[in-house]
C-alpha cells in the first residue's frame, strides 16, 4: 500500500470524526437543534417545501453508510483498490461539507448555509459521476454495494434538501412561503426543477437505486407535510405526490432499457486475424 492510499484513509477517518461532532451539535446533544436555528426557518412547518419530520431519519441509514465506508476502506484489498482511491477524498469532502452545515446554521447564517449544501450536492454529483466510471470489482461486492448505496442515498437526499434549503433562507428573509399563490407556485416550480434534476441523476447507473430512494422518500414526506402538517396545502401536496411518482418511474423505465439493450458486439480488427487478411 502507498503512502497516498495511507493518507487518504487517514483523512477519510478524520472527516468522518468531524462529521460526527457536527451531527451531535445539529441533534442537539452539544449544540442547538437544526430545527431551532435561524429563527425556525429550517423547521418542517417553516415554507410548503419543507419535508414532514420523519423524512430526516434517512440521515440515519446515511450516517450508517458513511461508516461503514470509512471501517471498508481501512481493509487491506479495500484501501488499494480503485474505488476507494476513486471515492475516499470525495466521500471526505462530502462529510466535511456536512458538518461545516451544521456548525454553519448553528450560528443563524442560512443563506451561507444554501452555499454549503450546493457544495455538497456539487460533490456528490461528482462522486456519482466517478462511481459511474469506475469498473466493478467483482472480488468485493459488498464494498461495491456499501460505496453505491450510501453515495446515492446520499446524493438523492441532498438534492431534495437543497431546495428546502433555499425556500428556508428566502422565509428566513421576509419572503411570505407558507401559503398564497405565489408560495404555491414557487413550491411548484421547485417541484418540477427537483424531479429534473433526480431524471437527470437517475442517468447515473451505480447510484441509481440510492438516489431514486431518496428522492421519493424526501416528496413523499413532502407531500404528508402538505395534508396533514402546517402549512397545508392540497395543490403542493398532489403535485410532489406526481413528482415522486414520475421519478421512481423513470428509475424503472432506464434500469429496464440497460438490461433490455442488446450487448454491444465486440469490433473486429482486420489487421489482428490473419484470417481475414
Amino acid at each position: 500500500m502507498s503512502s497516498s492510499d495511507r493518507t487518504r484513509q487517514v483523512g477519510v477517518t478524520l472527516a468522518e470524526i468531524f462529521c460526527v461532532i457536527g451531527t451531535l451539535v445539529g441533534v442537539g446533544v452539544i449544540g442547538t437543534r437544526v430545527e431551532e436555528s435561524g429563527g425556525g426557518s429550517l423547521s418542517a412547518d417553516a415554507t410548503l417545501l419543507a419535508p414532514a419530520g420523519p423524512a430526516f431519519s434517512i440521515w440515519s441509514v446515511i450516517y450508517v453508510g458513511l461508516a461503514a465506508y470509512t471501517v471498508w476502506q481501512w481493509l487491506p484489498a479495500a484501501g488499494r483498490s480503485e474505488l476507494a482511491r476513486r471515492t475516499g477524498w470525495l466521500f471526505a469532502g462530502s462529510m466535511v461539507l456536512n458538518a461545516a452545515w451544521l456548525l454553519v446554521t448553528q450560528q443563524d447564517w442560512i443563506w451561507l448555509s444554501v452555499v454549503v449544501i450546493l457544495a455538497l450536492l456539487l460533490v456528490l454529483a461528482r462522486l456519482a459521476l466517478e462511481l459511474a466510471s469506475t469498473p466493478d470489482d467483482a472480488a468485493d461486492p459488498v464494498g461495491t454495494w456499501i460505496v453505491r448505496l450510501t453515495a446515492g442515498l446520499y446524493l438523492g437526499w441532498v438534492a431534495v434538501a437543497t431546495f428546502a434549503n433555499i425556500a428556508a433562507a428566502l422565509a428566513n428573509s421576509g419572503f411570505e412561503l407558507t401559503g398564497g399563490a405565489v408560495a404555491v407556485g414557487v413550491a411548484l416550480l421547485a417541484l418540477v426543477v427537483v424531479v429534473a434534476l433526480a431524471v437527470s441523476l437517475l442517468r447515473l447507473a451505480p447510484t441509481r437505486l440510492g438516489v431514486a430512494a431518496a428522492v421519493v422518500w424526501g416528496l413523499g414526506w413532502l407531500a404528508w407535510g402538505r395534508f396533514a402538517d402546517e402549512p397545508r396545502s392540497a395543490v403542493v401536496g398532489m403535485a410532489a405526490v406526481l413528482a415522486a411518482v414520475a421519478v421512481a418511474a423513470a428509475a424503472v423505465v432506464l434500469t429496464r432499457g440497460e438490461r433490455s439493450s442488446p450487448a454491444r458486439p465486440e469490433r473486429v480488427s482486420n489487421e489482428s486475424d490473419p484470417a481475414i487478411r
